[in-house]
């Protein structure tokens, strides 16, 4: 255990060192990307960027953080294409790395508590925010969430497993619950159950059902099990953890204190053994060639528990006019060079700014990339 805790902590301190200084780091030659494709830095020196959100018409887009405490608002003053003027938001919080906007009000996940910036547009000189719910649980393992809201008007926020592997007494612990943010006594649902740690999730632009993506549990070797994309298109449905994980993996401590694998919901898509995959996004716009549309981008945030890296990459998941999910591919590579395992970025989340391009957020390189289409 102890030689477990101090490998996860030499990474932590690398993964959040490594990248001090932005513009002589980013090495955006080593980027593939599909033919007619480019990618640029459009917003340099934002540390630990993770979850992205946007305000109605793209002009603003908001940023939280994990290994950091504070929250960004971004904006391309002068129209060239990249971010220029970065607002600090908020700082001191705790692991604020969920954000949502909605009605013109920013919505920021702690780790226990959901916070509201009113009127944030008109005031990212002089913000502040009020709590609109602290009784989320203060566990920090896991404890770092994403936040969205849905076609029905709740805000979905999930409460990740408090450890690898075991079985919580609370129940709102490894389950997605949604909240009525203007509720006077608030209380949150339980939309799915069995969720170890979703970092990521949307809904499909024509069923409004919800994907999200799922992290496989740890300490079982390099290949077992899979990380997951799940389809939830009704409240109430369990994916499995900790009893079954990946859909057909058994859990050697507990999963023989579950039900048959029958009884839980499998995966959509299985992506690979310890990828982490975090953001998620379906692509809806006109910029990419229409085979892209209504497809799944996810990011893999990459390996850390595995003995040879994998992930690091932004991918692509084809689905049929079943939302029945066919073959992924890889559509953004090179933070990982393959043959000497080094590692130089770590896509977090995807989004779609209003023009079609896709925004890439990196909390190893502490940036936010811009990809394009420009034709073949």
């Amino acid at each position: 255990m102890k030689k477990m805790l101090s490998l996860i902590a030499s990474t932590l301190i690398y993964f959040s060192c490594t990248a001090q200084n932005n513009e002589s780091y980013i090495q955006l030659e080593t980027i593939k990307l599909p033919q007619g494709f480019e990618i640029s830095v459009w917003a340099d020196d934002v540390p630990d960027a993770r979850s992205l959100a946007m305000n109605a018409d793209g002009s603003v887009i908001f940023v939280g953080n994990r290994q950091g405490k504070n929250v960004y608002a971004l904006k391309d003053t002068n129209g060239d294409g990249k971010a220029d003027k970065k607002y600090t938001l908020a700082s001191g919080l705790r692991m604020p790395n969920g954000v949502a906007f909605k009605n013109g009000d920013l919505y920021v996940a702690e780790v226990s508590r959901i916070l509201r910036f009113k009127n944030i547009e008109s005031n990212l000189e002089n913000p502040s925010y009020e709590v609109v719910y602290d009784q989320y649980p203060d566990k920090a393992h896991h404890g770092w969430k994403f936040i969205a809201f849905g076609p029905d008007g709740m805000l979905y926020v999930p409460v990740g497993a408090p450890c690898n592997i075991c079985k919580s007494d609370g129940e709102i612990f490894a389950s997605i619950t949604r909240i009525d943010v203007n509720a006077t006594n608030i209380q949150p649902e339980i939309f799915a159950h069995g969720v170890r740690n979703t970092v990521g999730f949307s809904w499909h632009p024509q069923t409004k059902e919800l994907w999200f993506t799922d992290n496989g549990r740890d300490m079982m070797g390099d290949d077992i099990p899979d990380c997951e994309l799940n389809h939830a298109p009704q409240k109430g449905l369990h994916f499995g953890y900790p009893f079954w994980h990946a859909g057909d993996v058994k859990d050697p401590e507990f999963g023989d204190k579950g039900k048959d694998k029958s009884a839980y919901v499998a995966p959509a898509k299985k992506l690979g053994p310890h990828v982490a995959p975090l953001g998620m996004r379906f692509y809806t716009a006109d910029q990419f060639p229409n085979e892209y549309r209504n497809n799944i981008f996810i990011a893999k945030h990459g390996s850390w528990n595995r003995s040879k890296k994998i992930g690091y990459q932004v991918t692509r998941v084809i689905l049929d006019d079943n939302q029945t999910p066919g073959k992924e591919e890889v559509f953004a590579e090179g933070w990982l060079d393959h043959d000497s395992q080094e590692v130089w970025g770590r896509p977090v989340d995807v989004m779609q700014l209003p023009d079609g391009s896709l925004l890439v957020s990196d909390d190893m390189a502490n940036c936010i990339y811009k990809i394009s289409y420009k034709g073949s």
